[in-house]
């Protein structure tokens, strides 16, 4: 295929948001999550995250949300009186309908993960993170260990931690609902917001029945540079919304790393009948797109116009976004279905 894996230190100065996602390979976090229990008292429960226990004596009351994918769980999860933190804003917008409910949550961080002393200094107890990178100390952040010291609980998206990065799947997300209601108290809230999502994966997915299954590459864009994506929550979201990634899992180059970079010429040489990529923003989506007729004129996905830009913060671990991101592709690929 000529490629090669693709440094996560690369991947982070491509995009700040993007990058966050891509740097896990750095985290110290191991194995998948599972969905928690609670003891007999009613205040004090316990879950398992990336291979740890966190135990809780009380419900959380000053929560961080380390990106805005988190923020929004939090949110819809009804938690906005207990937020004491926002962090990455400016990665991505939160949907417009909780924009006022955000306004007056704290901005801790910009375009990356708030530093160690910024965060402390918000007095969280809780905070939730997409991946292990938010909490890598060398990167000047707050490590898990520092903030157990402090008396902070951490939470890493169960498809964020770092054994589950390169197989981590969309319905990883219902483990972390299912986990945060158990914590915040709020099972009702969770089991109702789990149950829309997996109805919206049940509608894309019977709206598919009986399609041919097109060719898709799932690329990253830095200027001349591509990056494919074969594996992880990513892929995941391409499996759903009725597409065979031309790049696969089984292919070496995505055996340590969900990502590689590739050539022009191995991408022209696969002609996959669509390609989706993530942006942070409607003007890097239509230069990606300009890059891509220009260098891939005789390509399907470019005659057929099949170009599809997603929303960079809705491809990390552990948001709702995930299933936005099938809903949209599945609606571009097969717009006959829907």
């Amino acid at each position: 295929m000529m490629h090669r894996p693709l440094s996560p230190r690369r991947l982070g100065q491509a995009t700040a948001g993007l990058g966050a996602v891509m740097l896990l390979s750095a985290c110290g976090t191991s194995v998948g999550a599972a969905p928690g229990t609670a003891d007999s008292d009613a205040h004090a429960v316990s879950v398992t995250n990336c291979g740890r226990t966190i135990n809780f004596s009380a419900t959380p009351s000053a929560v961080v949300g380390l990106s805005p994918s988190q923020t929004e769980l939090l949110l819809r999860l009804g938690l906005v009186d207990r937020l004491v933190g926002q962090a990455q804003v400016g990665t991505a917008t939160l949907p417009a309908d909780l924009l006022d409910q955000a306004a007056a949550i704290p901005v801790l961080s910009d375009d990356a993960p708030p530093t160690r002393e910024v965060l402390l200094t918000s007095g969280p107890d809780f905070v939730y993170s997409p991946t292990g990178y938010e909490f890598t100390a060398e990167q000047g952040f707050a490590s898990i260990e520092q903030l157990e010291r402090a008396d902070v609980a951490a939470y890493t998206a169960t498809g964020g931690c770092f054994d589950r990065r390169n197989s981590g799947t969309v319905s990883d997300i219902f483990t972390d609902i299912t986990n945060l209601g158990i914590i915040f108290d709020v099972p009702e809230e969770a089991a109702a917001l789990a149950a829309q999502g997996r109805t919206d994966l049940g509608a894309v997915e019977n709206a598919l029945s009986g399609q041919d299954r097109l060719r898709v590459a799932q690329l990253f864009v830095d200027g001349n540079s591509l990056s494919a994506i074969g594996a992880g929550v990513e892929a995941d979201m391409i499996r759903l919304a009725g597409g065979d990634n031309v790049y696969s899992s089984e292919d070496p180059a995505f055996k340590d790393f969900f990502a590689a970079s590739i050539t022009p010429e191995s991408l022209a040489k696969e002609n996959p009948d669509a390609v989706v990529f993530a942006v942070r923003t409607d003007d890097e989506a239509e230069n990606t797109r300009d890059y891509l007729r220009a260098t891939f004129p005789a390509m399907t996905a470019v005659v057929e116009d099949r170009l599809i830009a997603v929303s960079a913060s809705d491809v990390f671990p552990g948001t709702l976004g995930n299933i936005r991101v099938v809903q949209q592709v599945a609606a571009e690929l097969y717009p006959s279905a829907f």
